[in-house]
């Protein structure tokens, strides 16, 4: 989700951090994320992006998807697919016909949101792969009394792998290795492949160049995303094949934008709690501007994703549980 820019000026931002008793110097505001929004690839075609590393573009377009959504095959000879895509007959014929006279032996999944799973089930049942994933879709916490499931694509609950993969798994083929690298934030499944070979990572939803990743609860958690996000400044890839957009170059310097920029903007969300107790609504307007209409539903997740994290932190308080229709102020 492309996020919008904060009201405050760089020098009133002030980040909470956990155990500090009141707000640390100010922090700026990373507006200048290095996204990268150029990707001309036309749907449905093959490209090849690195040795043993080709790429079809699923003709998906739309706020979440951005072009559409990344199917790698990785090998030549004997294939693995990396998330065959939405359930869509073309994308199925545009991968089966890229790897027309070799063999699929490997389906990887990174997460199960509808625009990446769903074709997993066709093309294991044209080619007989067998199919990889962290496990089937869940929330990542209980739901509340009367909360139901809120997802930006979509679960495919459906979905369901033959194999399921821990943290550090090893997955091998002829010709590829991977290892898979646990992931939740966007999801609670989220499984990010580290392509050995190439040195490179295939981090899904995780990071992408061209936008910052939604995190909507009960789907999403921000505390799992942070950790998550720490978690790969720490890998030794400098180059990550994202499910929507291009490559992503010196991709630990690249995460640490994007740790500084949700650094930034939960402080932005804590400056506006100073003022006194406010709803989602009015901390999105607050901290959020030139934010795509289509988008203003998925910012609020976004907050709610925050404002669970501070709750839990003991920063925030509320009454109950953190819902979407909740008050916040700042605790104490």
């Amino acid at each position: 989700m492309t996020t919008g820019t904060a009201t405050e000026p760089n020098s009133l931002i002030r980040a909470f951090r956990p155990g500090v008793t009141r707000f640390e110097l100010p922090i700026p505001m990373p507006d200048d994320i290095p996204f990268d929004k150029t990707f001309d690839l036309a749907p449905e075609t093959v490209e090849e992006v690195a040795p043993g590393l080709r790429r079809i573009l699923a003709n998906n377009p739309g706020p979440f998807t951005f072009k559409g959504t990344l199917t790698y095959l990785v090998g030549r000879g004997e294939v693995a697919v990396i998330d065959p895509g939405p359930d869509d007959p073309r994308h199925l014929v545009a991968v089966l016909d890229a790897v027309r006279g070799e063999t699929v032996t490997h389906i990887l999944v990174t997460h199960t949101h509808r625009d990446h799973s769903p074709g997993a089930a066709r093309l294991k049942a044209e080619t007989g792969a067998t199919v990889y994933a962290e496990g089937a879709h869940r929330p990542a916490r209980p739901l509340h009394t009367g909360e139901t499931a809120r997802l930006d694509a979509g679960g495919d609950q459906a979905f369901r792998p033959d194999v399921t993969l821990a943290d550090g798994a090893t997955v091998r083929g002829n010709g590829f290795t991977f290892e898979a690298v646990a992931t939740p934030g966007h999801t609670a499944n989220h499984m990010a492949y580290a392509f050995k070979e190439a040195g490179v990572l295939l981090s899904g939803d995780h990071v992408m160049g061209w936008s910052t990743t939604i995190v909507a609860p009960p789907d999403g958690a921000m505390s799992d995303y942070m950790a998550s996000l720490a978690k790969l400044a720490r890998r030794p890839e400098t180059v990550y094949f994202p499910g929507h957009g291009g490559a992503i170059r010196e991709a630990p310097r690249f995460v640490e934008y994007l740790i500084r920029h949700r650094h930034g903007r939960e402080a932005s969300i804590l400056h506006r709690l100073e003022k006194g107790p406010a709803d989602i609504p009015t901390i999105v307007r607050a901290v959020y501007i030139g934010l795509d209409a289509r988008l203003i539903g998925a910012a609020g997740l976004s907050v709610l994703a925050h404002l669970e994290d501070l709750v839990a932190r003991g920063v925030v308080a509320t009454e109950g549980p953190p819902a979407i229709a909740g008050t916040y102020r700042l605790a104490g």
